[in-house]
């Protein structure tokens, strides 16, 4: 195929796309994405056989012929989509915008994990943008990550990201635990996406009676997609032996009080200043686990 033949099969591809975007016979989103594969193949090939150079060129006539402006850089963000979609299936809820944001990633097993968050959970791409300039899968275990590498299942515990970045405008120096409660409670719907999928929030110091005691519980949450309740303590010290048994006690309260016959045991979460592995080693009960808070403004 001649440097011309190329041209005009781009050229087809770009104006065919427009039009089907004009009567929106079909998803737009799939139509960008067939018509940006095609044309992305097209310029790699006529790249090799005449040089990066006739990709500016092709942009000049396009921006002429079209009457719209198809830039160099978006002309090789095209070539990059489609070298992208050869090793990652195309998505039609994935944008070009979300994919630009996935070029730079170089591990295809991060990138398949946030191809699946834009996919369960509708991420926008200003969404996307976030979780990964907040380091979303960095910030899951190494056991979570197999667990996803392997196609293992996966349990409400491996979600939850360590650190877990809680929004505020306050300094570590100064926060104390009912300071540190407010703060999450103040941004409560970005706290339970940190933590993972399928979180709601029952309450916060929730209301326990042990013998002739009261006791409260800082964060009640259950986790939909697993059907269990969620018990949160918050620390802001390092994590201590004390720390386990208190929230063992509280999971236990509500597993005989709250919980029903169809709904799994209660998972315990201690959110600390400074996590301990040698006293979580220990702990003999592997639905507690400590994750270290970062605030962040």
């Amino acid at each position: 195929m001649n440097e011309l033949n190329y041209y005009n099969e781009i050229k087809n591809e770009l104006l065919n796309n427009e039009i089907n975007h004009s009567v929106k016979t079909y998803s737009i989103n799939k139509g960008d994405l067939n018509a940006y594969y095609n044309v992305g193949r097209l310029l790699v090939e006529s790249g090799n056989k005449y040089g990066e150079g006739i990709i500016k060129e092709y942009s000049i006539k396009l921006t002429i012929d079209l009457g719209k402006k198809y830039s160099v850089r978006y002309l090789f963000d095209i070539r990059k989509l489609y070298l992208f979609l050869k090793v990652h299936p195309p998505d039609a809820q994935l944008t070009m915008s979300h994919y630009r944001l996935l070029f730079p990633i170089k591990d295809d097993n991060e990138i398949n994990y946030y191809i699946k968050q834009v996919i369960e959970r509708k991420l926008s791409k200003r969404q996307l943008e976030v979780i990964i300039k907040n380091q979303e899968y960095k910030r899951l275990s190494f056991d979570t990550r197999n667990k996803l590498i392997n196609n293992e299942q996966t349990s409400v515990v491996d979600y939850i990201k360590n650190p877990i970045y809680i929004k505020s405008n306050k300094s570590e120096e100064e926060i104390s635990e009912k300071v540190l409660q407010r703060i999450i409670l103040e941004n409560i719907s970005y706290f339970l996406k940190e933590l993972g999928n399928g979180f709601s929030f029952i309450d916060s110091e929730y209301k326990i009676q042990i013998g002739n005691s009261y006791n409260y519980i800082d964060l009640l949450l259950f986790n939909i997609e697993y059907n269990c309740y969620v018990v949160i303590e918050l620390k802001v010290t390092e994590l201590k032996k004390d720390h386990i048994g208190q929230i063992q006690v509280y999971m236990n309260y509500i597993d005989k009080n709250l919980r029903k016959v169809n709904q799994d045991k209660t998972i315990g979460i201690i959110i600390c200043k400074k996590d301990n592995k040698y006293v979580i080693e220990y702990c003999s009960d592997d639905r507690i686990i400590a994750r270290e808070y970062r605030l962040f403004d």
